[in-house]
């Protein structure tokens, strides 16, 4: 097979992968929403004429047969049309699209700052992992791996919004306004990122290439910077899209707590509303960046690795 088919067969079957993984999630997701109550009750009030509320159910095709619905669902979702919000009667992929741009960004502060802190001290924790000192930070990294990022974020908010009255908490309002949800949703990464690091700077350090390497006169400095880190930063590029599943469902309470206008937020008040078109269009969104994300992972990954590189070749 030449490269050309291999490509062509390579994406096929990722285009294969994501249309399963789309039907599969969009499938169960109509069935568990439909489980959470009526919505045309919740948006007729609790002392509404039955009327009222069959209306409603009408208006918006709640009362055929859930079959029927399910169906309707499937094939809209052909089109990426999953219908209007039932609270705004906006189109619910547009709400979402119109929110994205501020998950993005905020995810992408969050990965420029674990990395920029998680490389250096992962670096330095696994150099000379039988430390002392050395021994005392990976505890306190441990340690912080299990505080959850909410936490983090309300101390964040009670030192430098309350106490300190440095910067601001509340929405989208620029650089001030950027630094503590960032930050809050970095806490969830960077200890992860900088056991992984120094684990593997601890590993490499011991390998024959870097014994080689010392015996030709390489410094301790260029052992690591040259030689160690970057395989060590291998497995954190890995670990990056692995989590990055986990980065969108930390983004969900750090939006809530930082009221940052991204559709997280958008999600989160959506199922408390019972708005099904737009907790199905924010879930799916969600589905399709995990996957380009873990898509993306892997060929990033055969291109920094030369070994995937001649395996793809």
């Amino acid at each position: 097979m030449n490269r050309g088919a291999a490509l062509r067969a390579a994406l096929a079957k990722r285009l294969t992968e994501l249309l399963v993984l789309l039907f599969a999630i969009s499938t169960l997701l109509f069935f568990l929403l439909r489980l959470g109550g009526d919505p045309a009750m919740l948006m007729a009030g609790d002392e509404a004429d039955p009327e009222v509320v069959a209306l409603i159910r009408a208006q918006y095709g709640l009362d055929a047969p859930l079959w029927v619905q399910y169906l309707r669902y499937v094939v809209a979702m052909l089109s990426l049309d999953f219908g209007t919000s039932l609270s705004t009667g906006r189109d619910a992929l547009g709400l979402v699209l119109e929110r994205l741009g501020s998950t993005l960004l905020l995810a992408g502060l969050a990965v420029a700052i674990t990395t920029a802190i998680a490389v250096p001290l992962g670096a330095w924790l696994g150099y000379r992992p039988e430390r002392g000192d050395r021994q005392a930070v990976n505890a306190v990294v441990f340690v912080l791996q299990g505080i959850p990022g909410y936490i983090v974020g309300l101390l964040l908010i009670q030192l430098f919004v309350v106490e300190l009255r440095w910067l601001t908490s509340i929405g989208n309002q620029g650089l001030s306004s950027w630094i503590l949800p960032s930050f809050t949703l970095a806490s969830f990464l960077v200890p992860k990122m900088v056991r992984v690091i120094a684990a593997n700077v601890a590993e490499a350090m011991r390998e024959d290439y870097i014994r080689t390497a010392r015996a030709t006169g390489a410094s301790g400095r260029e052992l690591l910077l040259f030689h160690a880190l970057p395989n060590a930063v291998l497995g954190a590029t890995a670990l990056i899209g692995t989590q990055f599943a986990f980065l969108m469902s930390g983004s969900l309470i750090t939006e809530v707590i930082f009221a940052w206008p991204g559709f997280g937020a958008l999600l989160v008040a959506s199922v408390t509303r019972l708005d099904f078109p737009v907790v199905q269009a924010a879930v799916f969104m969600i589905a399709v960046l995990v996957f380009l994300v873990n898509a993306g992972t892997d060929v990033l990954f055969s291109l920094i690795d030369p070994r995937l590189r001649r395996q793809t070749a």
